[in-house]
């Protein structure tokens, strides 16, 4: 990391550690004078900072505020990124700011870029979010969340009929809408307001590495079904409005239907990835999230299309059973 800020200019400057995340990234702030850039320390083999560089290049060229990557060595995992400064969605929220206004912008924004893209702005180069990468998050709910709560591991052939019903319904998630960029973790913690800038160029976008070609819904319901925070429901309907009135020609009803499926998936994936932070990560803050993530899994499962779902945890992940694992490891 010396030899990095050495050679970029910016030896001199004391890095100053930000909040951590999910992964394995950190992040530093470096000042000089009043100027200030962030520093990803992304190690190798656990991160990978191209998939980053890649995708924030995408972002820009399709008009969007991406971070610029000031520097980089990618052998070793370090980058240094434009400075967004400090205000996510998720602080300002929490300050008080205009909460319908801040998600207008972040779903005028998530219109722009799959517009952008579907006027021939997105790189091929991105992996496909197709249905063996779906099911794989989805088997994470019984690979880590299951034995968590219920104190054994998932007969093989249950796990196999789980993730046949999955594969049913997510045909009919996939096939909704001409793929897209998906950002994946479109929500609040991963948005900034710049306020200098104009139009949807004010949403800062960070946290995008693992893009994908996928869906049109995913980052919609990534957003307003958000893990991490109770969305009011009138917002979610407005938002959603908002978000299928720059789309007239799409198919309302199986737009939802896909939405559903997609909420639904991807809550499954959050429960078995919030347990696997606690179990194998040692951090367990993220357990806090676990009952609303079922409120949101439960209403989800209302969707004709996961009827099959829904009765297969009925049977072997039964209401009493959703609750948040024990943190001593006890079943």
């Amino acid at each position: 990391m010396t030899a990095f800020l050495e050679a970029s200019g910016w030896g001199r400057a004391a890095p100053a550690a930000l909040a951590a995340d999910a992964s394995f990234r950190r992040y530093y702030r470096l000042r000089r004078g009043r100027d200030s850039v962030i520093l990803m320390d992304a190690p190798p083999p656990q991160e990978d900072v191209r998939p980053f560089v890649t995708v924030a290049a995408m972002l820009r060229r399709l008009g969007l505020s991406a971070p610029e990557v000031l520097a980089e060595d990618r052998a070793n995992g370090f980058l240094l990124i434009e400075d967004f400064g400090d205000d996510t969605y998720t602080r300002l929220l929490e300050r008080g700011a205009d909460e319908p206004a801040l998600y207008a912008l972040a779903v005028d924004t998530l219109a722009a870029l799959q517009h952008a893209v579907a006027a021939g702005g997105a790189a091929p180069s991105l992996p496909d979010y197709d249905t063996t990468r779906l099911l794989d998050e989805a088997a994470l709910l019984v690979d880590w969340y299951l034995p968590a709560v219920l104190g054994a591991p998932i007969a093989a052939s249950l796990r196999a009929e789980y993730l046949a019903l999955w594969r049913a319904a997510l045909a009919q998630a996939i096939g909704s809408g001409a793929p897209t960029l998906v950002l994946r973790d479109f929500h609040v913690d991963n948005l900034m307001l710049l306020p200098d800038r104009r139009g949807v160029r004010r949403c800062g976008l960070i946290d995008f590495q693992d893009a994908v070609c996928g869906p049109p819904g995913y980052d919609l319901v990534s957003l307003i079904e958000d893990a991490r925070r109770d969305v009011p429901p009138e917002l979610r309907r407005a938002m959603t409005e908002r978000y299928l009135a720059a789309f007239p020609v799409l198919d309302r009803l199986a737009f939802a239907r896909s939405a559903a499926i997609l909420a639904a998936q991807r809550n499954c994936k959050i429960l078995g990835v919030f347990t696997r932070l606690w179990k194998r990560d040692g951090k367990p803050g993220y357990l806090a999230h676990v009952p609303r993530l079922w409120r949101l899994l439960e209403a989800e499962l209302r969707e004709p299309a996961l009827a099959g779902i829904a009765r297969w945890l009925d049977r072997h992940l039964p209401p009493f059973a959703r609750r948040t694992p024990d943190l001593d490891g006890a079943a």
